[in-house]
Order: structure tokens, then C-alpha cells, then sequence
């Protein structure tokens, strides 16, 4: 019997199989690339940590006039607004809404956004800028037009009879007779950042010129008497007034730097227009390095934990490096490190508070969003 002869088909379908089988070997061979490991919380943990967070103050933390701790202050309500948006609610919540309407309320004939008789004009006015534009930039357009021309009135400059030789040139703070400062002069740069204003805002600039005056370094933008006591690169209070750290002095006069006030300095700096190679920007950044902490604000221990802890976050934002190399070489992921330290200090009814109860973080409500606004940034 004779065979039949072998197709051109037959064999092509041969080879091709052929070359199948030795690719699928070559493949189970090769040694598989590690998918990248992730970066951040659990999304699933994540979740439930941020929303019960959130159903603490849509809950428990509002008063039916919409206001978050009270009359006495629009900044814990902007605040709590703020965060309410940054973690996915919308001008549609019953909660958000209620919050915008009485932040709106209380917007002041001077241009203002605050409680009448209130010590923190240039806090809350600041605060509420940042939630308004946040919730609805067009909407709130003429107030946060009139609350910036509020808040760069009071800015410590030539209106207030100083020049930029003078120590609180620049500075924001509590008002004409009380001494401008970093805190309030970091929440100055986040308002007008956060309505799309730039490094080059002459307001900006001048705040800038205030802020190297906080730090610990002695360079041509900082002549004051205190850098060059303690010129470890950190930040302080104020050079104002005499100068003043709330971590105290060192044994030669010079005023200790602190955790959060070095990175509202450093995120200062970058919202200004400091670049990495600048030596401030690289003087704050060893700083960090020497002293990354999150289980104390660094040289107050528990004091101010959760202003430290949503500064810390704005800033490693800003720096926008997904890992951070402290002074040891240890690489961290920030994020879930962050979260990890918020998970733990979470309230079974989910709130968080401070025990160590100064700058208000004894406020539930204050703490609460505080920390959900530090979550926001650590988003897996």
C-alpha cells in the first residue's frame, strides 16, 4: 500500500505546533517578574478605617446648625468639611452642605471668614478659602475673591508699617498687635495655593521671606540672631517678637526645632517655588531624614500629634517621593506607615482624639479631621 504524501498544510501545522511546545517550555523556564509590591495601606482596611472615621462626624460631630464644636470657631467646621470632600463625599451630602451653608454664614463684611470676636481670623478665613474652593470654586467665587484680599490685608508687610528688614515681615498671625508666626503663615500659603495661586504671588514671596526666617540655618535669607545658636536645619515658631519655639531653647540660646513646624517650613518652601537643590529645601530635608517619626511630633512628644501628623502627609506629598530615606538608610513607604500609626490611634466609635490635650486636640471633632485629611494622602 502506498502512503499518502504529506500535505504543505500538514507540515506548516506541525511546525507550528512544534514551536508552540518548545515556547511554552522556554516560558515555563523563564523565572517570572515580580509584580511591584504595593504601595500604601490594604484598600480594603484602608476603607473601613476612613469611613468609620467619616460616620463619626456625619453622626456624632454635627450640630443641626451644621457646625462641627460649635459657634465659637468656623475652622473645626471648614476643616471637618474639608475633609469630609477629601475622602469622597460631595456637595450632594446632607452633611457637606450643612457645613458649607454655615461656613457661608458667617462670611464678615471685611472679607473675612470667621466667628465674630474670634483669635484666629487669619486660621479660620484661611481654612474655609481652602474647603470652599474645594467644594465648589464658582459657586463661592465672590467670598473666597473678598477672603483672599482678607488675608493678604493682614499679612504682616508694608501696610502693617513693616519693611522686609523687620524679623515679621511677611508673616501671618493673629492680628496687628500679636506677632505673626509659621503656623499661621503655613496656612496662608495652603489658602492661596489651594485658589491657584503661585510662586510667583507677590503675597507668596513675601511670606517666603518670613518662613527662612523660621529655620535653623543661617544664610543670606536668614540673619537673625537664633540660626546660627542651633543651625541644625529644622524649624521653629517665630523669629518675631524676641523669637519663640514651643519645644523651648537650648543651653545657648538658640530656639529647637520641631517636627511640625519643620515640615510646614519645608512644604512651605515648595509651594514658594524652592526646588530640591535648594540648600534650605536640602538643609529641612536632613532634618526629616535625622528625625522621621511617627510616634511622636518630633521634640514635643504627644503635643500637637495630629497637626504634626496631616502636615507630615502634605508635605511627603509635596516632596512627591512614594518612598522616603531617612538618615539610616531605611527606605519607608510613608503612606502605609502613616496609616498604620492613624489605624492604631483610632476610637472604637471612630474618632480619634489626643490625651495630650493642647492646640485643642482634646476636640474630637478637631482630631477627627485631622486625621482623616493625613488619610486622604495615604490613599493605597
Amino acid at each position: 500500500m502506498k502512503l499518502a504524501a504529506r500535505s504543505p498544510l500538514g507540515a506548516a501545522s506541525l511546525s507550528a505546533a512544534c514551536l508552540l511546545l518548545f515556547a511554552g517550555i522556554a516560558r515555563a523556564t523563564e523565572p517570572e517578574t515580580a509584580a511591584p509590591p504595593r504601595l500604601g495601606p490594604d484598600p480594603a482596611v484602608y476603607r473601613q478605617v476612613v469611613d468609620r472615621g467619616i460616620a463619626y462626624l456625619v453622626e456624632r460631630g454635627q450640630a443641626p446648625d451644621g457646625s462641627f464644636s460649635g459657634e465659637g470657631t468656623i475652622g473645626i467646621t471648614a476643616l471637618a468639611v474639608a475633609a469630609l470632600l477629601q475622602n469622597g463625599k460631595t456637595l450632594d451630602d446632607p452633611a457637606v452642605r450643612g457645613g458649607l451653608a454655615f461656613i457661608e454664614r458667617h462670611a464678615q463684611p471685611d472679607g473675612g471668614i470667621y466667628f465674630p470676636g474670634t483669635y484666629y481670623k487669619n486660621y479660620e478665613t484661611s481654612i474655609a478659602m481652602m474647603c470652599l474652593h474645594q467644594a465648589d470654586a464658582e459657586r463661592y467665587r465672590q467670598i473666597i475673591e473678598n477672603a483672599e484680599r482678607f488675608v493678604k490685608g493682614i499679612q504682616w508687610d508694608e501696610s502693617e508699617d513693616q519693611t522686609p528688614a523687620d524679623f515679621a515681615y511677611g508673616g501671618a498671625g493673629y492680628g496687628r498687635h500679636r506677632r505673626p508666626d509659621l503656623s499661621n503663615t503655613a496656612f496662608l500659603i495652603d489658602a492661596l495655593r489651594s485658589i491657584g495661586r503661585g510662586p510667583d504671588d507677590p503675597a507668596i514671596q513675601k511670606a517666603l521671606i518670613f518662613v527662612s526666617r523660621c529655620q535653623n540655618l543661617e544664610t543670606e535669607h536668614n540673619t537673625t540672631p537664633f540660626a546660627a545658636k542651633n543651625p541644625d536645619g529644622g524649624f521653629y515658631y517665630t523669629p518675631a517678637a524676641g523669637g519663640q519655639s514651643m519645644a523651648g531653647t537650648t543651653p545657648t540660646g538658640g530656639l529647637r526645632s520641631y517636627g511640625s513646624m519643620t515640615y510646614a517650613g519645608l512644604k512651605s518652601m515648595i509651594y514658594a517655588g524652592l526646588t530640591a537643590d535648594d540648600p534650605r529645601v536640602k538643609a529641612a530635608r536632613d532634618w526629616i531624614a535625622k528625625n522621621y517619626d511617627l510616634e511622636s511630633n518630633p521634640g514635643l512628644g504627644q503635643q500637637g500629634l495630629y497637626y504634626y501628623y496631616h502636615t507630615f502627609a502634605k508635605t511627603m506629598d509635596a516632596l512627591g517621593e512614594p518612598l522616603f530615606t531617612d538618615a539610616a538608610g531605611k527606605s519607608h513607604d510613608w503612606r502605609a506607615e502613616l496609616f498604620d500609626a492613624l489605624r492604631k490611634r483610632q476610637r472604637p466609635d471612630g474618632s480619634w482624639v489626643n490625651e495630650a490635650d493642647r492646640w485643642m486636640e482634646g476636640d474630637p471633632n478637631l482630631v477627627t479631621a485631622y486625621s482623616l485629611m493625613a488619610l486622604s494622602y495615604c490613599r493605597p
